[in-house]
């Protein structure tokens, strides 16, 4: 029978969701943390709130206070000992062992679904008695993407780039073990299906992409566009925001035509990501027509999305990419780094741009659009239009429908 390991405890923090039907089966999910407004906590909200199935989320670090409020509303429970959000090797390593070594409570559910940027993955070492299904939203990204790797390596020196290598072959050994128990594999667009493939992680037999979306009824535009351009999401290092105040200030000084336009950067900061926000404040700190928005609540988001221009996303070879979609439902253009998820949302020249990943390319496609108002109204009517093919509901049917074998 299976059930917590002595020593670990799980505690049921909201058990509020009930059954929505007579034919509704119970299916349990795993994320190791659940505790930022990031994509991963995105697509379990929508995730286990549209399904026509009740779900458990089991988790090794729950913040009710600092993720979607939504998910309160959820079955979440929170296993002990919780796990580190730090992205250190050895931070890592430790919560790899945590994960391992915990046995879930899983007698009244039908599957397993777990939701895995690497770490998760061990959650199946002890938990295999049920139907294992993954929804890959990347493969662990210093192990198995090579431009988060290069760049994460960037200012680090040998010792650690040794300890990576060394780290990543033990990692690779036991993560190939694990996927075989998985039964199928969701990845979330065809750049993680690649990580996954060049990792030899798994066979593409039963491999499929499966995008995460967009509620577009959510997102009503305005077709206003105030002159300032958006910078939405996590403020964390991956998420290169750098690069996009260094090609505001680049567009500035090659475009004065344009003096009136500003920068807004909007979204979240957690604790470990304070000193790249010190960083970014720092590079701004001498232009007034930059400006950090923190914490946003999702009124004053909705209202930055509404009124700006056009959006902005730095993120370097991004896993899929949530925010481009939520600026293209809202209707407007989006400037993207030509690498990663954008590259299968964004179509170059019709809803946005797809640039190399330096400000001056940056600024000639924001220069582009700030020149003609009609070329953006244009690409925003187009976005809108793409964004109704990146809706939630064909994401969770699909999942449904697979899951549903499990009876």
């Amino acid at each position: 029978m299976d059930g917590p390991r002595p020593g670990f405890q799980v505690f049921p923090i909201v058990v509020l969701k009930p059954g929505r039907n007579e034919d509704a089966m119970k299916f349990a999910l795993y994320y190791p943390w659940v505790y930022l407004t990031s994509g991963a906590e995105r697509t379990i909200l929508e995730l286990t709130g549209r399904s026509r199935h009740n779900w458990t989320i089991f988790t090794h670090r729950l913040d009710l206070a600092t993720t979607f409020p939504g998910l309160k509303d959820r079955d979440i429970r929170e296993l002990l000992p919780r796990v580190s959000v730090k992205r250190s090797l050895g931070a890592v390593a430790k919560a790899a062992i945590t994960v391992a070594r915990h046995q879930l409570p899983l007698d009244d559910y039908r599957a397993l679904v777990v939701v895995s940027e690497g770490v998760g993955d061990f959650i199946t070492f002890r938990n295999t008695r049920l139907p294992l299904v993954c929804l890959c939203l990347t493969p662990l990204r210093p192990v198995f993407d090579t431009a988060y790797r290069a760049r994460f390596l960037q200012d680090k020196g040998r010792r650690t780039a040794l300890a990576l290598a060394g780290l990543s072959h033990v990692f690779k050994i036991f993560d190939r073990l694990l996927w075989k128990r998985y039964h199928r594999v969701f990845c979330i667009s065809e750049e993680v299906r690649r990580r996954v493939l060049a990792g030899g992680l798994y066979s593409t037999d039963r491999m499929e992409v499966l995008y995460p979306g967009v509620d577009v009824s959510r997102c009503s535009p305005t077709w206003k566009y105030e002159h300032y351009f958006l910078l939405p999401g996590r403020i964390m290092w991956t998420k290169n925001i750098e690069l996009g105040i260094q090609a505001f200030q680049h567009f500035q000084k090659t475009h004065p035509e344009h003096k009136d336009f500003r920068l807004v950067i909007a979204g979240m900061v957690d604790e470990k990501s304070r000193p790249y926000f010190a960083k970014l404040q720092s590079l701004a700190a001498d232009n007034p027509q930059i400006t950090f928005v923190v914490h946003p609540s999702d009124e004053t988001l909705a209202q930055l999305y509404q009124q700006c221009y056009g959006l902005l996303f730095t993120a370097f070879n991004e896993d899929w990419g949530l925010v481009p979609l939520e600026g293209m439902a809202y209707g407007k253009p989006v400037i993207s780094v030509d690498s990663g998820g954008p590259r299968e949302s964004i179509r170059h020249g019709e809803n946005g741009f797809l640039v190399d990943p330096d400000p001056a390319s940056f600024s000639r496609a924001m220069a582009e659009i700030a020149r003609d108002e009609q070329t953006v109204r244009q690409m925003g009517q187009y976005s809108r239009e793409r964004s109704h093919k990146f809706d939630w509901s064909a994401f969770v049917s699909r999942i449904d429908h697979y899951i549903e074998q499990f009876t």
